[in-house]
């Protein structure tokens, strides 16, 4: 009896040391996940508060809770199945789909350059969407969330790409965490930016001086602010967008940009104390100009059909100037600075 009790014992113990292990993996499969995949994560912090810029305040948090869950539903609901059903059944498919977003991410990249540089911003010429009809908001939270999607896609696909010798259930597991996680970081990130100039305000009010003054240093400075974040984020798209192809067309067969990334790299690898970061550095700005250039490409065979085609983007591939627009009226006493674009 006592022999079979200690038996029982040591076989629960195996249990919880196998348990522990797979939390253990479970933890650093996301921790590694979310990492390869924090170029993405950028930008959709960088793309999401545009949606509710301008927006009374009353409204921004609203918004932002209804474009987090549907972003967490598009996650955990559609995708999530989506990706395990393949890497169970079609794995091979998985780096084409990988190349696929990437290609996504070069051509938003290299669009929004292209606009930052030779665009008219037509779109800040129409009429906010709050004058054009009562459901105006709904259309701006539906907007943020089918971007959000695309967005959410690649994150899910780098993520999964990363714990891909992982068993089914680890991945699953670790994309659940990643997928929740991504989202609170995000938009808690986003919901704290569209505050931030509240929260300047509401300290100039205050009597102490230093409130005043760190209140105003916050109003004057949050233009500047996400400015650099959709900066940051349009390098990240590029940088992300770009690797994904070096990698994805090195694994075809195709070695010659690879081998020229990594003999550019290897004059400073070398380097004492640095040599690691200039090499990652050199990496880095490689990948973005490649991402920058096939973004280009894919933007000069895209958008002559983008023209003739019915599903075709309005405003030369801008269906974010409707969105972005949906809310400008709410703040008659701001002026409307688009420092974003």
């Amino acid at each position: 009896m006592s022999g079979g009790l200690v038996a029982l014992l040591d076989d629960v113990a195996a249990l919880a040391r196998i348990a522990a292990a797979s939390v253990d993996d479970i933890a650093a499969g996301a921790a590694k996940a979310g990492a390869k995949a924090a170029g993405v994560v950028i930008d959709d912090a960088a793309v999401t508060p545009q949606y509710v810029s301008g927006a009374d305040p009353s409204r921004e948090l609203p918004m932002i809770k209804k474009i987090f869950w549907g972003s967490l539903r598009n996650k955990l609901l559609i995708i999530l199945p989506a990706l395990l059903l393949i890497s169970a059944f079609i794995p091979g498919v998985i780096p084409f789909i990988l190349m696929l977003g990437g290609t996504y991410l070069c051509y938003e990249g290299a669009e929004k350059v292209w606009h930052k540089f030779f665009g008219h911003h037509e779109a800040a010429k129409e009429a906010p969407a709050v004058e054009r009809g009562p459901d105006a908001e709904s259309k701006v939270i539906k907007g943020a969330i089918t971007t959000d999607f695309i967005l959410s896609c690649e994150i899910m696909v780098i993520s999964m790409n990363e714990v891909g010798d992982a068993s089914i259930w680890v991945r699953a597991a670790i994309l659940v965490l990643v997928a929740i996680a991504i989202t609170v970081l995000v938009y808690g990130a986003v919901g704290l930016i569209v505050k931030m100039d509240d929260i300047g305000l509401h300290l100039t009010k205050k009597e102490s001086a230093g409130s005043k003054r760190f209140g105003a240093l916050l109003v004057k400075g949050m233009p500047a602010v996400l400015a650099a974040i959709t900066f940051i984020g349009t390098i990240a798209m590029l940088w992300v967008g770009g690797h994904i192809m070096l990698v994805g067309v090195h694994d075809l067969g195709w070695h010659a940009p690879y081998d020229l990334v990594h003999a550019l790299e290897h004059p400073v690898a070398g380097l004492a104390v640095v040599g690691g970061f200039l090499a990652w550095l050199v990496n880095t700005l490689c990948s973005a100009v490649i991402g920058l250039v096939w973004g280009l490409v894919v933007m000069a065979v895209l958008h002559p059909l983008m023209k003739v085609l019915p599903f075709g983007k309005k405003k030369n591939g801008h269906e974010t100037g409707d969105t972005r627009a949906a809310v400008a009226g709410h703040r008659p006493e701001k002026p409307d600075t688009d420092s974003t674009e």
